[in-house]
């Protein structure tokens, strides 16, 4: 494959295109429990100086009222996005009284289900949606897997590269159905060396005692008060982690838009008959928004997904249908418990060059049992990934240990990261060699890190990540932010509330009929 990939970059230089670099966008979405002094999960509704969750351009919740989450705009420099994400964090810890943030994928103490508290929108139909839907999740999978955090990066690439990109291809295709294409076998590329993302990044080998009260698991014993398993690398991405068995049984293909976009809108319209047996309106309450595999399309937990920025009112399938896809969200990033805002320049840097050489590699179809072997390939590394004795099918096609594949993917990276250096910003050698010592030594990678911490706090999970909350606690708090930046988000946050009062007062038809229009397009 690395012939391939400097072959394509040749080509790139010799059309006198501009750098790529100049052309890639990232985004961030990044999730964190908020928890009391105790470290247990938030009983608190969203803090009412954090804004509306409705509306607020970039600091929502999630499943939970718990559960924060920011959002980042597009950026195309690096620091300027970790910059941001950093002042949202700075601006939130000014804002949650004594509350803190949970620095860990698995979640902090959880006193059963009904201590997990399902997001609040406010009376407007589009609020009751968001929140009925969480209720949908509550019954088809349970509370306690929707208080697991990670981070999505969403990656593009503007049409200063798509344009001419497409002639360097030799394509005659309109631009928006090359650029899908091209997103499409970027994806599938990528899922051929995904296993990379939970050895590399994957933070969380252990898990509290109360994440798994009530479920059959195969987590061993560790100290009087944490469970794990000796060789894992991301709990959050195995069996006990972010998954569905129900999901798991329709393949989505990505082999093209037509495929992928018709498989998503069976799995939103045609009734799966496990949830019908829950009910959609039961004695005039929604349990759930429909009855279908998957009520909305973001129900679907795949790694990866294509996705375009739906007008309001808009289904995505549709929006993906109509328009072609805008960008990739990445899904399977844990929260590194090491870091403040929980990724770093290094991790950053490295993904764009995942992104990139999967783009520019050949990307033949993958079949349903390509997608099962992947996957399969993936939870054996977030369960076994520091396993000297442990082999995968790498990327490159052949049976080798993890430490060898990984190697040869850093190895295949090297042109790219070699090029980007020369024609953009710096780092991107660096990162490679920052990663290189992971797969060298599995004791270098957060997985490895996180079990060796645990033995300084008497192998207890919640007690390191406690003492990793307090630390990044103190971080932001004496890391003040600037007042300009303060008066920004604060005039942010009263303008997201006016925006949800606005939405309610706007509403012109029943919840139901809301309903009913929303899902006939």
């Amino acid at each position: 494959m690395g012939n391939n990939l400097t072959r394509t970059l040749q080509k790139i230089e010799h059309a006198g295109m501009d750098p790529i670099s100049g052309a890639v966008r990232r985004g961030l979405e990044k999730e964190s429990l908020r928890i009391d002094a105790a470290g247990v999960i938030s009983q608190h509704p969203h803090p009412e100086a954090l804004g509306a969750a409705l509306s607020h351009r970039y600091i929502t919740t999630d499943y939970s009222e718990a559960l924060l989450e920011f959002i980042t705009p597009i950026f195309d420099k690096v620091p300027a996005l970790l910059e941001f994400l950093s002042r949202l964090h700075q601006f939130t810890y000014q804002n949650i009284g004594e509350e803190k943030l949970w620095v860990n994928s698995m979640p902090c103490i959880l006193h059963g289900e009904d201590s997990i508290p399902i997001a609040r929108y406010g009376n407007s139909n589009a609020g009751r949606m968001k929140t009925v839907y969480r209720t949908g999740l509550a019954h088809r999978y349970g509370r306690l897997m929707q208080t697991i955090s990670g981070i999505h990066f969403n990656f593009s690439l503007s049409d200063d590269f798509w344009r001419p990109y497409r002639e360097v291809k030799n394509s005659t295709l309109p631009l928006r159905d090359f650029k899908s294409e091209q997103y499409l076998g970027l994806m599938r590329n990528f899922y051929r060396h995904d296993w990379t993302i939970p050895y590399l990044f994957g933070a969380s080998p252990a898990v509290c005692p109360t994440f798994l009260e009530g479920r059959s698991h195969h987590l061993q014993k560790l100290g009087n008060a944490s469970y794990h398993l000796p060789h894992a690398t991301s709990l959050r991405l195995s069996g006990l982690g972010y998954q569905s068995e129900a999901q798991e049984a329709v393949h989505m293909s990505l082999n093209s838009l037509a495929e992928y976009t018709e498989s998503l809108v069976r799995a939103t319209t045609e009734p799966y008959p496990p949830y019908q047996g829950i009910g959609v309106k039961v004695d005039g309450e929604y349990r759930q928004l429909n009855d279908s595999l998957l009520q909305i399309e973001n129900e679907y937990y795949a790694s990866m997904r294509p996705k375009r920025v739906a007008l309001s009112g808009e289904r995505p399938s549709h929006s993906l249908q109509e328009h072609g896809v805008e960008y990739i969200e990445l899904r399977s990033l844990d929260l590194n418990p090491f870091l403040p805002i929980g990724i770093d320049e290094h991790e950053i840097r490295f993904l764009d060059l995942m992104m990139l050489a999967c783009l520019l590699e050949p990307s033949p179809p993958l079949s349903e049992d390509d997608f099962a072997r992947l996957r399969d390939t993936q939870t054996r590394v977030a369960e076994f990934g520091r396993d000297p004795g442990l082999t995968i099918t790498s990327g490159m096609g052949h049976e080798c240990p993890v430490s060898r594949c990984g190697l040869e993917l850093i190895e295949w990276l090297e042109p790219l990261a070699a090029y980007m250096d020369q024609h953009g910003d710096a780092g991107y050698c660096q990162s490679l060699s920052h990663y290189r010592i992971a797969f060298e030594d599995p004791d270098n990678t957060p997985s490895a890190k996180v079990l060796q911490q645990m033995k300084e706090h008497n192998n207890t999970f919640f007690t390191f990540a406690m003492a990793q909350a307090e630390s990044h606690e103190n971080y932001f708090k004496n890391y003040p932010l600037d007042p300009g930046e303060d008066t920004l988000l604060r005039r942010e946050a009263a303008n997201s509330h006016q925006s949800a009062r606005q939405a309610e007062q706007d509403d012109t038809m029943d919840f139901e009929s809301f309903l009913d229009n929303y899902f006939k397009q």
